[in-house]
């Protein structure tokens, strides 16, 4: 909604997120993949989250980062595609000014803590693989406690700028977002000022939290893999790579996934715009229901407590 004040301005109070621009009759079809994959990231998440609770061989430090990053898919899930889905069902494209930014807030500073969780755990593995003999005197819970406490001030503090530049901002024409979800640049561009900053800003902090998350999670995978190297068993190196092979394959895909995603934001118009829509959408939800799955069928620790879980069930 679009009220007048007295001086003949216009103050957004609402905003329209339209999705797919252009694909106004179809793009409900594409709640038929996405309601499947929120059904399956929530339920599997759910499942770990109970194996790990229920479990009492699990109650240890790398499976409590585990329920770490665990809970922050599901808050990413469930402040994302609920709302997608809801605009492709039943055209329910109005968002509340206020509703917005807390989206974007979520959206900035939960990702980012996804990031560093999986910064923690390749820690953790290089520990594990690197200094065998000192891990439990180094991973220990009140470790985890101040891994936790560090994932969320270092990352609530440099992104909450984002949406609070972007609230400051006067919006005083439409109120049209050409997006899924509320976007920090989707939004701050129907703004009526400069919004160089908003865009300077964004760039330098996720290059800066995500840029050296990366950058470390690939330097203590070098450290691994020269300690693997340098085993004299075959079936040492297999079971230590064996360890960490699951995580790897996450930390792969999530910036492999991140990294397409910004470079199509880039290209502007050389990539259609409904491209970027969709990817933003996609690392909301593929990645939190990739995540249990990975872990549940590569690591027979928690297979085994998932298995327990359903026999007590029955």
């Amino acid at each position: 909604m679009v009220l007048f004040s007295n001086n003949s301005a216009m103050q957004v109070t609402e905003f329209l997120l339209i999705c797919f621009p252009g694909m106004q009759d179809t793009q409900h079809w594409l709640s038929i993949p996405l309601a499947p994959l929120l059904v399956l990231a929530l339920t599997s998440n759910f499942v770990l989250l109970l194996a790990i609770w229920q479990e009492a061989s699990l109650h240890e430090p790398m499976y409590y980062l585990l329920v770490i990053l665990s809970l922050l898919d599901v808050i990413l899930c469930l402040t994302v595609i609920p709302k997608v889905l809801l605009i492709l069902w039943f055209d329910m494209k109005p968002i509340s000014f206020a509703g917005c930014f807390l989206q974007m807030f979520v959206m900035n500073a939960f990702l980012p803590m996804e990031s560093s969780t999986f910064l923690v755990m390749a820690y953790d593995r290089y520990v594990a693989i690197c200094h065998p003999l000192h891990y439990p005197s180094i991973i220990t819970e009140q470790f985890v406690m101040n891994a936790a406490t560090f994932i969320i001030f270092r990352n609530l503090l440099i992104t909450l700028p984002t949406p609070v530049l972007a609230a400051r901002l006067n919006y005083c024409a439409s109120n049209v977002v050409e997006n899924c979800i509320c976007a920090n640049i989707s939004v701050a561009r129907l703004s009526c000022e400069d919004i160089r900053l908003n865009k300077l800003y964004q760039f330098v902090s996720v290059w800066c939290l995500l840029g050296s998350d990366l950058v470390l999670i690939l330097l203590s995978y070098c450290f691994i893999l020269r300690a693997v190297m340098r085993l004299q068993s075959g079936g040492a190196a297999t079971k230590a790579l064996s360890t960490c092979g699951s995580h790897l394959i996450l930390i792969l895909f999530f910036s492999t996934l991140l990294v397409v995603l910004i470079i199509t934001n880039k290209a502007g118009k050389k990539v259609p715009s409904k491209v970027p829509i969709l990817l933003n959408v996609l690392h909301h939800l593929i990645p939190p229901a990739l995540n249990p799955i990975v872990y549940g069928v590569r690591t027979r620790e928690i297979k085994q407590g998932i298995i327990k879980l359903f026999k007590n069930r029955h």
